[in-house]
C-alpha cells in the first residue's frame, strides 16, 4: 500500500484530468473545451491552477469553429473553503493572449448563450480580479453590416476591487461603415453584474465622424442603459444616416456636446436622448435636445433646438443647397464643391435632389427657433419653425421668418408617399415688411417708409427646389399703403432731367407714396403680369411682362409717366431684363436717343425754346386713378 501510494505521487500528472474536465464542460454548456497543453496544479492552502492552450468551441450556426482561446489561463484559490464550504473564490485570474469571439446568429441570439444555459448564482467561482495580457476581442453582426475588432490589455491595478482597469484600441466596421477606437473601462468582471454601471471612456472616428463618451453602461452586451456624456463632431451631418440611420440635411462642419442616455419602454422599443445638447453647426450657435425612438415601423427623431446666433447660410442644406462660405464662413470640401458648382452654373436655386428614401426612412418631429439671424443679402431679424415628417410626408408649419420689421408665414407640404416624384403646396403670406429695409444697398431707399405685405400659393412637382418652382402653378400678389420715397430716386426711374436737376440744386426730399401693387398669375414657372404699378404724387410707374421661375429669367417693361410738367422728361420705358443672378435694367436707349435727337433738331433751325417741346413731359398720368385716390 505504502509503495503504491509513493509510485503515484511520484507518477502523478493532472494532465490526467483534461479529459474528464472537457466532457464536463461539454455537458453542462453543450460546446466543446479542448486543453491542448499542459495541466498543473500547485496543492496547498492556496492552491494554484494553470492550463495551456485552451479552446472553447462556438454556437453550432457559426462559420467560426472557436469562441474563446488562450495561451495561457492560471490562477489561484482557497483550497478549504472550496472543499467545505464550496466557496471557490479566486483572488486573481490571469489570461495571456486570449482571444474571445462575440457575434449575433441569424435569428439575432449571441453565441454568448449556451445550451440549458440555467440560472446558476450562488454556484459559481467568484472572481475577485482579472488580468489580460495582450488580450483580443471580436464582435460580429453581419445582419448589422458591424465587426468590431479590438486589442485588450490590463493596466496598473486601479483601487476597484475587482481588478486593474483595460486599455482598449481596435478598428472595424459598424452598420458598413469603417471607424477607429481607443479608450479605456473597468475590469471586465464588472460586466457580470448587469446591475451594477459599468465606467467607460471611448473615443471613435468614423471617417470624419468622431465621438468621444465618457460615462457608465448597465448591460452593455444587451445596451440596456447606460449614461454618458457624449461630444460627437465631423464635417457634415448628412454622414450620421448611413452611421445611426438618423437622416438629417447635408451641413457644415459641426460640434455638440450632451448627455447621452436611453429609456427602455418595451422590449422592442427604446429611445436614445440626447439632452442638454450645445454645440455649433457652421457658425450658428445650437442648443436643446434631441430624442431618437425605435422599434416602431420607422424610427422617429423629437428635438427642440434654439439658436442665439443663427447664419441663414447653413441651412442651406435644407432646400438642397450648400453654404457660399464667402468671409471665412466655415464650410467643408464637398458642401464648398457644390457652392462653387452652383455658382457656375449661374443660376439662383438649387438643383440638387431631395432623397426620397431618406423622406420615407424615418418620422420627425423636429422645432428650431433662432432669436438673431445672420445673412448677407435679406434682412432677416428671427426665425421660429417646426418640420414634421410622417410617412414620407414632410410639413413645415410654421415656417416664420421675422424680415425688415415684419414677418413672413408659410405652410409647406411636401408628399413623397408615392411614385419618385415629390408634390409640394405651399401658402407664404407676408405682412408688415418696412420698405427702407428691403433696399439695404440701395442708398437712396435705406429712408422709404412704407409696409408691404403679400400672398404667394402654388402646387407643384419636382424633386429640387429649383424643379418644384419650375413647375409651379398659383398666384402671387403684393401691396404697400401710404408711405414715402426718396424724390430724387423717382426722378431718375422717370429719366426726368429737369426733376433730377432741380433735385440736386433744392436737395433730396421724402415724395408721398400713394400706393404699389403687383399681382401675378402663375403658370408651367412662369409669373405673368396681371397687374403692376407703383403710385406717388410725381410719378406713375406701370408694368408688365414676366418672371420665369423655370429660366431664372426677367423680362418686365416698366413705364414712368410724370404727373407734372417737366420740360425735360425723356420719358422713356425702363427694361428689367437677365438672369435672377445678374439682372439688368436699361432704359429704352432707340426712344431716348430719338427724342434727344429731335431736341437737337429742333434746337438747330427753330429758338431754343422748341426744342424743350421734344423732352417735355405735359404730365399725362395726372388723374388717372391707381391705388383709389381722387381723380385729378
Amino acid at each position: 500500500m505504502i509503495a503504491a501510494i509513493i509510485v503515484l505521487i511520484l507518477l502523478w500528472d493532472w494532465n490526467w484530468f483534461k479529459r474528464p474536465i472537457e466532457r464536463y464542460v461539454h455537458a453542462k454548456t453543450g460546446r466543446e473545451l479542448h486543453i491542448d497543453g499542459n495541466l498543473d496544479v500547485d496543492l496547498g492552502r492556496m492552491t494554484r491552477v494553470s492550463a495551456d492552450g485552451l479552446r472553447f468551441g462556438n454556437a453550432p450556426w457559426s462559420k467560426e469553429k472557436e469562441m474563446a482561446k488562450t495561451d495561457r489561463l492560471a490562477f489561484a484559490f482557497a483550497l478549504w473553503p472550496a472543499i467545505f464550504q464550496r466557496d471557490f473564490r479566486v483572488p486573481e485570474l490571469r489570461l495571456t493572449n486570449p482571444d474571445v469571439l462575440l457575434e449575433k446568429g441569424p435569428d439575432g441570439q449571441g453565441n454568448w448563450v449556451f445550451k440549458d444555459q440555467e440560472d446558476t448564482r450562488g454556484k459559481q467561482p467568484e472572481f475577485r480580479s482579472l488580468w489580460i495580457d495582450d488580450g483580443r476581442l471580436r464582435f460580429v453582426d453581419a445582419k448589422g453590416k458591424t465587426d468590431i475588432d479590438i486589442r485588450v490589455d490590463s493596466e496598473a491595478r486601479g483601487k476597484n476591487e475587482s481588478g486593474p482597469p483595460i486599455v482598449v484600441a481596435g478598428k472595424g466596421r459598424w452598420k458598413g461603415n469603417p471607424f477607429t477606437m481607443q479608450g479605456r473601462g473597468e475590469s471586465p468582471l464588472d460586466l457580470r453584474n448587469a446591475d451594477e454601471p459599468y465606467r467607460i471612456d471611448v473615443r471613435a472616428t468614423a471617417g470624419p465622424t468622431s465621438a468621444h463618451a465618457v460615462g457608465t453602461l448597465l448591460d452593455p452586451l444587451r445596451m440596456r442603459d447606460f449614461d454618458l456624456k457624449l461630444s460627437i463632431s465631423g464635417q457634415n451631418m448628412d454622414d450620421l444616416y448611413p452611421l445611426l440611420g438618423i437622416a438629417l440635411p447635408p451641413t457644415p462642419p459641426y460640434s455638440l456636446n450632451g448627455r447621452f442616455t436611453r429609456e427602455v419602454k418595451s422590449p422592442t422599443r427604446s429611445t436614445w436622448k440626447y439632452d442638454g445638447l450645445s454645440g455649433k453647426v457652421g457658425d450658428s450657435d445650437l442648443a436643446g435636445f434631441a430624442h431618437f425612438t425605435t422599434g416602431k415601423p420607422r424610427p422617429r427623431l423629437d428635438a427642440d433646438l434654439r439658436s442665439k446666433r443663427l447664419d441663414l447660410d447653413d441651412l442651406a442644406g435644407f432646400i438642397g443647397g450648400a453654404p457660399k462660405a464667402s468671409g471665412g464662413e466655415k464650410t467643408n470640401p464637398e458642401l464648398a464643391a457644390r457652392a462653387a458648382n452652383q455658382a457656375a452654373s449661374g443660376k439662383l436655386f438649387p438643383r440638387d435632389e431631395f432623397k426620397l428614401e431618406k423622406l420615407r426612412a424615418m418620422d420627425a418631429n423636429v422645432r428650431l427657433r433662432a432669436t438673431r439671424i445672420n445673412t448677407q443679402t435679406l434682412p432677416v431679424d428671427d426665425m421660429d419653425a417646426r418640420m414634421k415628417l410622417e410617412a414620407g410626408v414632410m410639413t413645415l408649419a410654421p415656417l416664420n421668418f421675422g424680415v425688415a420689421d415684419g414677418d413672413i408665414r408659410s405652410t409647406i407640404r411636401m408628399d413623397a408617399r408615392e411614385g419618385s416624384v415629390i408634390r409640394t403646396r405651399a401658402d407664404i403670406t407676408a405682412k408688415g415688411l418696412t420698405l427702407g429695409k428691403l433696399m439695404p444697398k440701395v442708398k437712396l431707399g435705406q429712408n422709404a417708409i412704407g409696409s408691404l405685405g403679400g400672398d404667394i400659393k402654388i402646387n407643384t412637382t419636382g424633386n429640387s427646389i429649383a424643379k418644384m418652382l419650375g413647375n409651379a402653378d398659383g398666384q402671387a400678389d403684393v401691396g404697400m399703403g401710404r408711405g414715402s420715397i426718396s424724390k430724387l430716386l423717382m426722378e431718375m426711374a422717370a429719366i426726368d432731367i429737369a426733376g433730377i436737376l432741380k433735385v440736386k440744386l433744392t436737395g433730396d426730399k421724402q415724395l408721398p407714396v400713394r400706393c404699389a401693387f403687383g399681382d401675378f398669375d402663375i403658370k408651367n414657372g412662369v409669373m405673368n403680369t396681371r397687374a403692376l404699378a407703383f403710385d406717388t404724387d410725381d410719378t406713375v410707374i406701370t408694368g408688365s411682362g414676366t418672371i420665369s421661375l423655370r429660366d431664372e429669367r426677367l423680362d418686365l417693361t416698366l413705364k414712368p409717366k410724370t404727373r407734372r410738367f417737366s420740360p425735360l422728361s425723356l420719358r422713356s420705358p425702363l427694361y428689367v431684363q437677365g438672369s435672377f443672378t445678374h439682372p439688368s435694367i436699361r432704359p429704352d436707349y432707340k426712344r431716348v436717343g430719338l427724342r434727344a435727337a429731335a431736341a437737337v433738331a429742333l434746337g438747330a433751325v427753330t429758338a431754343p425754346a422748341a426744342a424743350l417741346a421734344a423732352t417735355t413731359d405735359l404730365g399725362s398720368a395726372k388723374g388717372r386713378q391707381y391705388c383709389g385716390q381722387p381723380k385729378g
